[in-house]
C-alpha cells in the first residue's frame, strides 16, 4: 500500500509543474542575451575599469541557469523517492556545475556591483550564504544524515530560486518608487536606481530564506506535538 502511494504521488504534487514552467520561462528569457557574449545586451553595466566583470557575469548566469534548472528536480519528492540514483546525479550537477562556481562568481561580481554599496553587501552576503548552505547540505548527504541534508538543501533551493522573486520586487519597486523621484530622492535618478536595486538585492533572497526557515521550523513543531503523525509527505531533496 505504501509503495502504491509513492508511485502515484507524482501527479498529486501540483506545485512541481507550475514551478518547472516558471523556472524554464525565466531561463529562456534571461539566458540567451548572455550567450551572445555581446556586452551591449547586458542589463548590468561594467563597473569602473573591471574588464573581467562581463565574462564573470556571463559565467555566473550560465552556472546559475544550471543550478536553477536542476534544483527543480532536486525538490521533486517523486524523483527522490522512486529514482534515487537520478536524484543523486542531478544533485551533483546542481552542486558542482551550478551553485559552487555560480556562488563564487556571484561574490566576485557582487563585490563590485555598479548599483551601490547596499546592493554590493546584499549580493556578497547572499552568495556567501548560498555557498555555505549548499556545502553543508552536500556534507550531510556524504555523511548519510539525510534529514539534515534535506533541510540544508531546501535552504539552498530557496536562495537559488530567489533570483526570480528578485525580479518581481524590482518590477514592483520600479513601478512605484519613481513617483518619489523629486521628493525622497531629490531628483537624483542615480539615488533612485540604487534604492531599487539595493532593496531588491536584499528582499529578493531574505524573504524566501525566512519563509523556508519558518516552514522547516513549523514541520519540526508539528512532529513534536503529542499525537502528531509523521507520515506527511516530505518535500525535499
Amino acid at each position: 500500500m505504501v509503495d502504491t502511494q509513492v508511485k502515484q504521488s507524482w501527479w498529486r504534487q501540483h506545485w512541481v509543474l507550475p514551478l518547472g514552467v516558471l523556472v524554464a520561462a525565466f531561463v529562456a528569457f534571461s539566458l540567451p542575451r548572455y550567450l551572445t557574449f555581446d556586452a551591449a545586451q547586458t542589463r548590468v553595466p561594467q563597473p569602473g575599469n573591471h574588464t573581467w566583470h562581463y565574462p564573470f557575469l556571463v559565467a555566473h548566469v550560465v552556472f546559475g541557469a544550471i543550478a536553477i534548472l536542476t534544483c527543480v528536480l532536486q525538490i521533486w519528492p517523486w524523483l527522490r523517492q522512486n529514482h534515487p540514483g537520478w536524484h543523486r546525479r542531478a544533485g551533483r550537477v546542481y552542486v558542482f556545475a551550478g551553485v559552487l562556481p555560480g556562488g563564487v562568481l556571484a561574490v566576485a561580481i557582487g563585490a563590485v556591483s555598479p548599483f551601490g554599496p547596499i546592493n554590493q553587501v546584499g549580493n556578497v552576503l547572499m552568495g556567501t550564504l548560498w555557498l555555505g548552505v549548499t556545502i553543508a547540505g552536500y556534507r550531510m548527504a556524504r555523511q548519510r544524515r539525510y534529514a539534515d541534508h534535506r533541510r540544508w538543501m531546501l535552504r539552498s533551493t530557496a536562495l537559488t530560486l530567489s533570483i526570480i522573486s528578485n525580479r518581481f520586487w524590482a518590477a514592483g519597486l520600479g513601478f512605484t518608487l519613481p513617483d518619489q523621484l523629486h521628493t525622497t530622492f531629490g531628483g537624483s535618478e542615480v539615488a533612485l536606481m540604487q534604492a531599487i536595486t539595493g532593496i531588491t538585492a536584499w528582499m529578493g533572497w531574505v524573504l524566501p530564506f525566512l519563509f523556508i526557515e519558518w516552514w522547516l521550523d513549523r514541520g519540526k513543531s508539528r512532529r513534536r506535538q503529542p499525537g502528531a503523525t509523521t507520515d506527511r509527505p516530505k518535500v525535499g531533496v
